[in-house]
């Protein structure tokens, strides 16, 4: 039915749209004004300089709805001097009960106006720098590129906010050491200015950002009158010293569990140099990344490794250039080593696992990067990853070490052009290289954007070479994509062809869960701007996806598709989704075997979500989707429900739920190789099951104020699968009846059980303050505990209680860190 609705209406508005495709406006100017005397960063403006500073106003407002000119003026001021730029800002209001000051930890923005400055300092319309505070001093910054807006990049600033009546102030001071920019004698920066007044849920832009017109940067105001400054000597030196203690368990060959424990005290250093007024250097020498968040980890059924964020503050930082063209996931870096054993392969050949680390250890790493006048980007990655070894024993109780990860070298270079238009040409190429006999890998791809004066269609297109090289022999493997469309307006479409090789491999440095394919993808979008009924905006979206197998060529899936979201003027949002499989297609991954194949069902789903108004005190989150299969009684229902509570303007809550049920899901159980068993034939077989995961999850953070923050996270995954029956996979895909795991299968009469109940818990409690710009000292509690067995526990309070109770891995680490930066430095022994 979703589908259908949205048919006709693309339809209808495609047939009387798109005469008045919005154009870029002439984008406004601001002239920065010089000083000599130091202003002093309190949130007053009280300098009389700032009186002489031509102001910036007349915002113009972007959401909910674009076009209305703000009521409340926003004032802005920007001056500058050889050492930095100052931005001073007034806001009107209603009254000051009218200014929402929620505290937040740093780069989290909760229910609290705030103000930003955007810097173009290239002014090529795709990247640029964001600088944030709110009324209750917390700031956050972030980078711009073709990738989207990046609140993991940090940089040192300076910034205070004051409350004066109905008014609140922001005042800034942004060192040039903390952006980038050419050694032209006068800048013509990109320029833009917002103001988000949360009490309206209203955001405001100085130089008007159209939702219709594709691209944010590209929509910015110019800066003039920035004369004669020079880049300074970009250096600063952040050393840390940490303390860890660990105690985990670990098993005994009995049978039963001890626990041990580990003390390390260690210390690192990471450097920034500035190589010149464009580019930049990171370093970052014995890394300790033992404070990063915990993983949810979750029971994988599927064919496919399981994804997980990027947590490692130097692999977020800065980022942006290596990310393009999404060839680089940089848990592969300190991640699984490549020669993981294996329980069952050790056991083939008479040995016990005693110890089989997770994560190899990273050495070191280093960053250039930057951007030329000409908007020529240039990033260089490299990562040294050391041995890891693991330790096993024989039959006779002796034990000996296994090398699972050769000393490697990671390594990606990134030529990133800036061209007109809002588009771009990139070339990736990362390098992956291991001592010793285990396989070297290597990746090429090709990037490119290609939009139309006033950015209203665009041609995008993607290509990469794969090759790994062993030593008697080389494999090589490709891909490509073109798509075609256009970006801006109500009325949007796009067409995009895609093909992935059977060979083509980038996993050793990037991450890909699906090859041998050739998609054709249909998409369809309409998008309302400007209230109607009860809605503020409104978004749809219409597409389909039609899929070959590359080699050899054969039908693998076809899948048509429906959204629809939007926000009522009580700031009430709604979605509701649908997906349609009219016929039967064909799964080449479950079984595990190449060459066969699963013929999966015809299916629909049908989902809907909502989000009530993040003012009030409290606030929920809420989402279904119901999803039922042509075979057997297979369907599945998702729950979701959070509820998130603010005690006041320092404490806050989240709490999550969901629960997946997948009642007589299918999938696969086990392959009987050939000569398993004397006179079996090979076999894959299938397995009629019930699947049920729950998860709760409880986040609480108390901001002492906008340096010093306390945050808990807690969370427990369980999932169960439990097996009805079994079918032998057929040639054709379909499902066969079996006499497995019975029938002579196994001579000693042993029947595996392929049953699992698995859970996971997790604490992790974060103590931070900083006590300086880019000076933090921070305490770290982590509790984890994973169990993983047949046996079903049928009861959610059962299970959870045998996991708190179980084994488990307890650490606490202090660190800190001291960011040292040569400018001041050198300051500090010309004033002595």
């Amino acid at each position: 039915m979703v589908v259908l609705v949205l048919a006709v209406l693309v339809q209808q508005q495609a047939q009387a749209q798109d005469k008045k495709t919005p154009a870029l406006a002439i984008p406004k100017q601001l002239q920065a004004l010089r000083i000599t005397e130091p202003i002093k960063i309190d949130g007053s403006l009280d300098e009389a300089v700032w009186q002489q500073a031509e102001i910036a106003t007349d915002f113009i407002q972007n959401r909910p709805n674009p076009g209305p000119k703000e009521v409340h003026p926003t004032q802005v001021r920007i001056l500058y001097d050889d050492d930095a730029i100052y931005v001073g800002a007034i806001m009107h209001d209603v009254s000051q009960d009218s200014i929402f000051k929620e505290m937040g930890k740093r780069d989290d923005l909760g229910n609290t106006d705030f103000f930003g400055v955007f810097f173009d300092t290239y002014n090529d319309q795709i990247n640029g720098f964001g600088f944030f505070t709110t009324p209750a001093g917390v700031q956050l910054d972030a980078r711009y590129s073709s990738n989207g807006e990046d609140f993991s990049w940090n940089a040192v600033w300076e910034s205070n906010a004051t409350l004066q009546g109905n008014t609140w102030v922001a005042e800034m001071r942004i060192p040039y050491s903390a952006i980038r920019f050419s050694n032209k004698p006068e800048q013509l920066w990109g320029l833009n200015l917002m103001r988000n007044r949360q009490s309206t849920r209203k955001g405001y832009f100085w130089n008007h950002v159209d939702p219709a017109i594709n691209g944010f940067v590209n929509q910015w105001g110019k800066l003039t009158g920035i004369k004669n400054v020079e880049a300074p000597l970009r250096l600063s030196l952040t050393p840390y010293v940490s303390g860890y203690a660990e105690k985990y368990p670990r098993e005994n060959g009995d049978g039963t569990t001890s626990y041990k424990d580990n003390f390390n005290f260690s210390g690192g250093m990471d450097v920034k140099y500035g190589i010149n007024d464009a580019f930049t250097l990171d370093m970052t020498l014995i890394p300790d990344f033992s404070q990063v968040q915990s993983d949810n980890q979750v029971l994988n059924l599927s064919p496919f490794e399981v994804q997980f964020n990027e947590n490692r503050p130097f692999f977020m930082e800065g980022t942006e250039l290596f990310n393009k063209g999404d060839f680089l996931y940089s848990r592969r870096i300190g991640g699984r080593p490549v020669n993981y054993l294996k329980a069952d392969e050790e056991e083939k050949l008479g040995y016990t696992i005693i110890e089989n680390p997770r994560e190899t250890k990273m050495l070191n790493g280093t960053k250039i990067s930057g951007r030329t006048q000409s908007g020529l980007g240039i990033g260089i990655f490299n990562a040294v990853v050391g041995r890891q070894y693991a330790t096993v024993e024989d039959s006779e109780g002796r034990q000996f070490r296994k090398e699972t990860q050769p000393l490697t070298n990671y390594n990606i270079a990134v030529f990133d052009q800036s061209l007109k238009n809002n588009s771009y040409v990139t070339l990736v190429n990362t390098n992956v290289m291991r001592q010793g006999s285990t396989y070297d890998a290597n990746l090429t791809g090709l990037l490119f954007r290609l939009a139309t004066k006033g950015n209203k269609y665009a041609l995008n297109g993607k290509a990469a070479l794969s090759q790994k090289y062993y030593i008697s022999d080389t494999r090589l493997g490709h891909m490509y994509s073109l798509g075609a469309g256009k970006v801006s307006g109500n009325f949007q479409y796009s067409f995009t062809h895609s093909m992935k090789s059977d060979t083509y491999d980038p996993n050793d440095m990037g991450i890909n869960f699906i090859r041998n394919t050739v998609d054709e993808d249909l998409n369809l979008r309409y998008n309302f701007y400007q209230p109607f009924w009860k809605l503020l905006n409104m978004n749809t979206q219409l597409g389909a996806t039609y899929s070959r197998r590359y080699k050899p060529d054969a039908f693998q899936n076809f899948v048509v598709y429906g959204r629809v979201s939007g926000t009522f003027k009580n700031f009430l949002s709604m979605g509701i989704f649908s997906n349609l499989e009219p016929v039967v297609t064909y799964d080449f991954f479950e079984p595990r075997v190449d060459g066969r194949y699963y013929a999966y069902p015809t299916n629909s789903s049908i989902g809907g979500w909502v989000s009530s108004d993040y003012r009030k005190k409290l606030a929920l989150d809420v989402e279904l989707n119901y999803r039922t299969f042509n075979e057997h009684e297979r369907r599945s229902l998702d729950v979701f429900l959070a509820p998130r509570y603010r005690v006041n303007d320092k404490l806050s809550f989240t709490y999550s739920y969901s629960r997946n049920i997948r009642q007589d899901d299918m999938g696969f159980a086990h392959h009987v190789a050939e000569g398993e068993r004397d006179g079996m034939e090979e076999r894959v077989i299938f397995g009629l099951r019930d699947v049920n995961t729950v998860t709760n999850a409880l986040t609480g953070s108390y901001i002492f104020n906008n340096r010093m923050s306390l945050s808990l996270r807690a969370r427990h995954y369980w999932s169960k699968a439990e097996y009805d029956r079994f079918f032998k996979l057929g040639d054709k895909g379909e499902l066969l009846t079996d006499t497995y795991p019975h029938g002579g299968y196994y001579a000693d009469g042993k029947q595996p059980n392929h049953n699992i109940n698995f859970n996971t818990f997790n604490i992790d409690m974060v103590y931070s303050w900083w006590f300086a710009p880019g000076s933090e000292i921070s305490i770290v509690w982590k509790n984890a505990i994973l169990n993983d067995q047949a046996e079903i526990i049928p009861r959610y309070y059962d299970n959870f209680t045998r996991t708190i109770t179980g084994p488990q891995t307890n650490s606490l680490s202090i660190k800190v860190l001291y960011f040292i930066d040569y400018q001041v430095l050198k300051k500090q022994f010309s004033k002595s």
